[in-house]
């Protein structure tokens, strides 16, 4: 597809110029050129693929070519090969309206020479009479249109699903072109502020311009991935319709804010029309508001009727040990019962660990099955979702089994690993501290080397599950440098029975315990140490690189209480109110931001796999997730109303509490692994903003 970006991207530089094009160029000449080369074929070739990275180059240069109308076209006359032939050659332009209101705003209307009407029983292609432009937001404006229906060029039968199919691959093509529009708004803010000073500072340096960054480029990282996936399965000839209605809903959500985001970090230079911005952002609200001229079925009646969101899956392997998963949780009644899941399951973990899941990518000399990253997210996804007792187990493979494969010593894997594999690791980490949360580089628990051993003083807190831990993974600083920061840390695994340790409990929002850790002249031998002395940070790297993974138990919860929500609506439809309601409208949305989410897990896990660490998809998993955690579970009590703020086993309670539980561990998700802010600003700072 390089091959055709460049093509393609060569005939609008051409024949366009950059967004400011759509003032003085014509669309006719891009639209004859297009035509030459071939673009106009897309349609009867299928190529859905290059169809939208069109959209991509069109939004990114403001370009309103209405590809996706000669592709509908195509198909839609596939039976008049003469006049799909005028199409492709671009005798024939025409525009696709989806009913008669479609008439007053017209798009490209000065290049077009025939209108295709798409109604409920027939499509009619028919001649422009007379074209009357209206100014507005759009450039080059909208029109006005009449026809001669009365003596139509064509009409042909038109089916029902044949129309909306239609009208789901222009609304795609709509909402992508727009999401280029912003993402490119978005590009060019980025530079902007790597290079604009005021306050004597670059004003990617300040905090609130790099929150604002990091969060839009979130959203259309997402939004492309759902896109991408959407044209995935229409090109695999998978149901693609719904995956097509997420991306949509998605770009609608998200695409004006990444554009007054953007505008905001440009302040005054992005207001005129010298610069590329204004006609950006006409382009990409032009496209919104065109979106629903082609009405489909919202994504939450479709989900409402029961349609569920489109799996990920595809890896062939994958996709069986999911099955597998699934058949071994029923056949031991084992999901969904622990809504709660603080404490493992003795007969999950041990059937878990009969079947090698604890250490699936682990070679098999280390007891492993040397599994793939899919086959290890399909795991933590089915734990997630199936809300399987099995935390502590997995953790302890992704958090320090990972790691010690890596860094440990002949004798730590020959003791740890097999435990590990067991399931019967009881671990905490002893990362966090009084002063030192999300900035682990500057903890200050020390450890002073005294011949054969390491004395240890300090104090760990928020340290979950310490109470049932038997052992902790404790970060320290060994160097007495404070200001080397990173390269002056050392990890210890060591018995949480050893002298000098107290323990005193505190009970969090949703009921899970958590400790502060008191270490006091704490003796541990050499043999305790994970890694080189002061090369701690390459360790809990390794360690930390676990999580992009185990994400996919936290966005297969989240995909679990929609699915409950969805349940309890089905069995109470009055409280989902009617379609089009206000109910409707948010659990579109909810469902578009966690379908994106996860594809923002599938993206980290695969980053990881190929060994460039998910330095952006893994924090924008994680903010993502953890934000719609909160909102997914504030929802189900807005909508359900008392009964979902109800305990687990509490009676009455809507999905066995948990919804009330949901949104109580939520506020977890914002915190741990890093704040969410704290995420934004290392997402921005991979984005090259300044310190």
């Amino acid at each position: 597809m390089d091959k055709f970006d460049e093509a393609f991207d060569a005939l609008l530089d051409d024949s366009w110029g950059d967004p400011a094009g759509a003032v003085t160029a014509g669309l006719e000449k891009v639209w004859r050129t297009a035509a030459e080369q071939g673009w106009c074929g897309l349609g009867r070739a299928g190529a859905a693929r290059a169809l939208l990275r069109a959209a991509r180059s069109l939004g990114r240069r403001a370009c309103p070519l209405p590809l996706a109308d000669t592709y509908v076209a195509a198909t839609v006359l596939a039976g008049k090969p003469r006049l799909v032939a005028a199409i492709e050659a671009g005798g024939i332009r025409p525009v696709v309206v989806g009913d008669e209101a479609g008439f007053h705003t017209v798009e490209a209307a000065r290049a077009a020479t025939h209108v295709l009407r798409l109604g409920e029983a027939a499509a009619v292609l028919a001649r422009v009479v007379s074209r009357e432009e209206r100014p507005g937001v759009a450039v080059p404006a909208w029109s006005r249109v009449t026809c001669d229906e009365g003596d139509p060029v064509v009409r042909v039968p038109l089916t029902a699903q044949a129309r909306e199919r239609a009208h789901s691959l222009l609304r795609l093509f709509l909402a992508a072109r727009a999401l280029a529009a912003a993402e490119h708004t978005h590009e060019l803010a980025l530079e902007h502020a790597r290079t604009r000073h005021q306050f004597g500072r670059p004003i990617g340096s300040f905090g609130a311009v790099q929150q604002r960054t990091a969060s839009a480029h979130i959203d259309v990282t997402a939004a492309a991935h759902l896109v991408a996936e959407a044209v995935r399965r229409l090109e695999d000839d998978e149901p693609w319709e719904l995956s097509a209605e997420l991306a949509v809903a998605h770009a609608q959500e998200t695409v004006a804010g990444v554009q007054l985001a953007a505008h905001h970090t440009f302040g005054a230079v992005g207001f005129f029309e010298e610069h590329p911005a204004p006609w950006l952002f006409r382009r990409a609200h032009a496209d919104l508001a065109r979106i629903g001229s082609f009405p489909g079925a919202p994504v939450s009646d479709r989900l409402l009727a029961g349609q569920p969101l489109p799996p990920l899956d595809r890896d062939l392997v994958a996709i069986e040990f999911r099955a597998e998963l699934r058949a071994l949780f029923a056949e031991l009644d084992a999901a969904g019962h622990a809504v709660q899941p603080f404490v493992d399951d003795p007969r999950v973990v041990r059937a878990l660990a009969d079947r090698g899941c604890y250490g699936l990518t682990w070679p098999p000399e280390q007891g492993g099955k040397g599994a793939g990253a899919a086959t290890q997210a399909a795991l933590m996804e089915e734990v997630g979702y199936g809300r399987i007792a099995s935390y502590v187990a997995l953790n302890a493979v992704m958090f320090l089994g990972n790691a010690i494969l890596e860094h440990g010593t002949p004798e730590q894997q020959a003791r740890h690993l097999p435990v590990i594999r067991e399931g019967r690791l009881k671990f905490c980490l002893g990362y966090s501290e009084p002063e030192t949360g999300s900035d682990l580089a500057s903890l200050r628990t020390r450890a002073v080397r005294d011949g054969g051993e390491w004395v240890i003083n300090g104090q760990k807190t928020w340290t979950t599950r310490a109470n049932a831990s038997e052992w902790i993974w404790l970060a320290t600083r060994t160097h007495p440098d404070a200001s080397l920061r990173h390269k002056g840390l050392t990890v210890f695994l060591l018995p949480l029975d050893t002298p000098g340790i107290t323990l005193q409990e505190h009970r969090s929002l949703a009921g899970e315990v958590s400790c502060s850790v008191f270490l006091d002249d704490v003796r541990v031998p050499d043999s305790a140490r994970v890694g080189g002395v002061d090369d701690g940070w390459r360790v809990i790297t390794t360690a930390l690189a676990g999580e992009r993974v185990s994400m996919g138990a936290v966005t297969g919860s989240l995909h679990r209480q929609l699915d409950d929500l969805l349940a309890v609506l089905r069995a109470e439809p009055a409280l989902a109110g009617a379609p089009g309601s206000a109910h409707r409208a948010r659990l579109t949305a909810l469902a578009a931001r966690l379908q994106g989410a996860r594809l923002l897990v599938r993206a980290a896990v695969e980053a990881a796999a190929a060994g460039s660490g998910s330095r952006l998809e893994a924090p924008m998993a994680g903010v993502l997730g953890g934000e719609l955690a909160e909102e997914l579970g504030e929802t189900a009590l807005r909508i359900l109303g008392p009964q979902a703020a109800l305990a687990p086993g509490t009676d009455g309670a809507h999905a066995g509490g948990a919804f009330s539980h949901g949104l109580l561990i939520s506020l977890k998700y914002v915190i741990g692994g890093g704040t969410n802010d704290v995420l934004r600003g290392v997402i921005a700072r991979t984005l090259g903003l300044p310190r």
